[in-house]
C-alpha cells in the first residue's frame, strides 16, 4: 500500500486499576494479548496491542494501574504509566461505570489538560450497571471536569459500544508510515506471553498478596515438532511459606496452576505443550535491580 495513504495512531490505556483497562485492550485488538484478573496490579509492565484496518493502523498501549509503590518493581510500573501516556497521540481514560469519581481520575485529568493530548473518556463496565441513569451522571460529571473528544460507554466484557469506541479513535489517526507489520497484534515475544498466562493462573487460584510476590522465568522453550513443545518455567517467590502454599497439599496447587496453564497455551499456540513448573525462593525480590533486570524491566539508576 502505497504510505502517502497510511494513518497510524498510538493511543495509551490509562485508568485506576481494575477497571477492565487489559480487557478493553483485548476485545479492541480482537485477541487475549494482555492477560486479565481481578487483583489490582495484574499488569506490571507497558503491553502493546496492534490493530490495522485497511490503511489505519492503531498501536495501544496498556500500562499498569496508578498505585503507591511499595518497592523498585511498584516504583518502576509507575513510571511505566507516567512515561507511555505522556508520550502517547491519543489517550483513552477508562473509567468503571456506576462509580464516583475517585481522586486519582482526577489527578489523571490534571496530566490531560496539562500535556494536551486528545483524549477519549471510556465508561466501562455498563452491563454491571442496573440503572442506566447511573451512566448518565458519570457522563455529565466527567464533562464538567475535561472537555474530552468523546465520551463512550462500553463493556469490555460483551463488546457493547465497541464499534463507537473504535470508530472515534480511528478518527483521530493521522498520515503517517506504519510502525508495525500489518498482520502483527503484539510486540510481545513467545516467552513472555507465555510467562504472563501462567502469571495470570497464579491470579486466580492464589490468595490476594500472594501472587504480586511471584515472578515467572521461561528457562527452556523448545519445539519438538510443529505439533509440540516443551516448556519448562520458573516460579520465583519470596518466602518459603510462599512455595508451601503454592505447591499445595500433595502437590495439588502446582499442579493445577499448570494444567490451567498448559490449557490455555495449547489454544494459544496451536498444538501440544509439555509444560514443567518448579519454585525457587528469592527474599524480597522486588526490590532487587539484579532479578528486575533480568525480568526485563528498566530501572532507572537508584
Amino acid at each position: 500500500m502505497d504510505n502517502e495513504n497510511k494513518k497510524s495512531l498510538f493511543v495509551s490505556i490509562v485508568g485506576r486499576p481494575n477497571v477492565g483497562k487489559s480487557s478493553l485492550l483485548n476485545r479492541l485488538v480482537g485477541e487475549k494479548i494482555s492477560i486479565v484478573s481481578p487483583k489490582p496490579q495484574t499488569t506490571r509492565n507497558k503491553i502493546v496491542g496492534i490493530l490495522t484496518k485497511e490503511s489505519t493502523q492503531i498501536v495501544f498501549t496498556d500500562t499498569p494501574g496508578m498505585l503507591k509503590p511499595r518497592n523498585k518493581l511498584g516504583n518502576y510500573m509507575l513510571s511505566e504509566s507516567n512515561n507511555y501516556f505522556s508520550s502517547a497521540e491519543a489517550i483513552i481514560h477508562v473509567v468503571e461505570a456506576g462509580q464516583s469519581i475517585h481522586s486519582d481520575d482526577i489527578k489523571f485529568i490534571k496530566k490531560f489538560k496539562k500535556i494536551g493530548t486528545r483524549t477519549i473518556l471510556v465508561i466501562n463496565k455498563i452491563d454491571t450497571v442496573k440503572q442506566k441513569t447511573d451512566i448518565v451522571k458519570n457522563i455529565k460529571e466527567y464533562s464538567a471536569l475535561m472537555d474530552y473528544e468523546s465520551i463512550v460507554p462500553v463493556s469490555a466484557a460483551t463488546g457493547d459500544g465497541q464499534a463507537e469506541l473504535l470508530s472515534e479513535i480511528f478518527e483521530l489517526a493521522k498520515p503517517s508510515v506504519f510502525f508495525y507489520d500489518e498482520d502483527d497484534i503484539t510486540d510481545q515475544t513467545q516467552r513472555t506471553i507465555v510467562s504472563e498466562i501462567i502469571r495470570e493462573k497464579m491470579l486466580y487460584l492464589l490468595n490476594k498478596e500472594l501472587p504480586h510476590g511471584l515472578a515467572v522465568f521461561i528457562e527452556k522453550f523448545t519445539f519438538r515438532s510443529d505439533n509440540e513443545v516443551d516448556i519448562q518455567a520458573l516460579v520465583q517467590c519470596e518466602r518459603d511459606s510462599h512455595k508451601a502454599i503454592i505447591i499445595g497439599k500433595n502437590g495439588a496447587m502446582i499442579k493445577k496452576i499448570g494444567t490451567l496453564a498448559r490449557q490455555e497455551l495449547q489454544k494459544v499456540m496451536g498444538c501440544k505443550v509439555n509444560l514443567k513448573l518448579w519454585i525457587k525462593v528469592k527474599e524480597n525480590w522486588r526490590n532487587s535491580n539484579a532479578v528486575l533486570r533480568d525480568m526485563g524491566y528498566m530501572l532507572e539508576k537508584s
